[in-house]
């Protein structure tokens, strides 16, 4: 079916408390697993690929359009994001490619500057009916920044949201990119502040080290939108090795790949139930 927003999809999930997953893409068959768990799940996924993974690729367009191409073949309604982006050229070729939703990040700049910014990418994307996901608070993890104690301030956040028109807002709430472990211990407290605070439906990246159970319990103190990538990594890369291992005279990629995409698609199936807990 044809791509959609996540506008509807999250201001559903944000008004039920419910959880609305997204995963990242780095090669096809990452978006080939994710799709075929949405049609087995009967769910709404977020499709992402982030500028780290158009930096491995050399470029956007190609895995973009791929991207697309098993969104609109599924039957299953998917988003297509563009994640992490702090390059505004990308974001500007992800509008013209058709994402239907995009991160722009600039919380690395100094406060006005994010706000600056951000609110002349938000006034390009709407132009073009596409969402925008923003940060504020620097969640740890990326390029070896690790700062769990960092918290995104309610009230400065209101005023960001206002000041920028996004859609949605990721915050800094205890979680790391890029944890291979699952220990990361999150503020449910200043989770449920922010909800109370912001009328848009809240991200939490890094959630690849938190627990299941405290999956849920973010969802259902006010958290919307998760992103996960490591974790699916880990699995993808898991069911390889043990492929190879088991039958290490075998050279054709689409033996051991297709295990690991199967893997990938089962452990996807698992988390919509974490994620979207009802």
């Amino acid at each position: 079916m044809p791509l959609v927003t996540p506008h509807e999809a999250l201001r559903r999930a944000h008004a039920e408390r419910r959880g609305l997953a997204a995963f990242n893409v780095i090669q096809l068959e990452h978006a080939e697993s994710y799709a075929a768990a949405a049609e087995a799940a009967g769910r709404t996924i977020v499709l992402q690929i982030s500028q780290n993974a158009v930096r491995y690729h050399g470029a956007l367009a190609p895995l973009a359009k791929a991207v697309i191409a098993v969104a609109e073949a599924s039957s299953a309604p998917l988003v297509a994001h563009l994640d992490h982006a702090d390059d505004r050229a990308l974001v500007r070729e992800a509008l013209r490619l058709g994402f239907t939703s995009v991160m722009y990040d600039a919380s690395a700049l100094p406060y006005e500057d994010n706000v600056a910014s951000t609110a002349e990418v938000v006034a390009e994307a709407h132009a073009v009916g596409v969402a925008v996901e923003a940060e504020l608070g620097e969640v740890g993890g990326k390029d070896g920044v690790h700062a769990p104690g960092v918290r995104t301030d309610p009230k400065e956040a209101v005023a960001f949201v206002r000041d920028t028109g996004v859609d949605s807002l990721a915050v800094a709430v205890g979680s790391s990119h890029a944890m291979t472990e699952r220990t990361a211990r999150l503020d449910l407290a200043r989770i449920a502040e922010l909800r109370e605070a912001l009328d848009v439906p809240l991200v939490l990246h890094g959630s690849s080290g938190v627990p299941d159970e405290t999956l849920t319990a973010a969802v259902r103190t006010g958290m919307t939108k998760i992103n996960i990538a490591t974790h699916l990594n880990h699995a993808f890369t898991d069911a390889v090795r043990a492929y190879l291992a088991e039958q290490p005279e075998v050279v054709d990629p689409r033996k051991y790949l297709g295990a690991g995409r199967a893997a990938m698609t089962d452990e996807v199936v698992r988390l919509l139930d974490v994620i979207d807990a009802v």
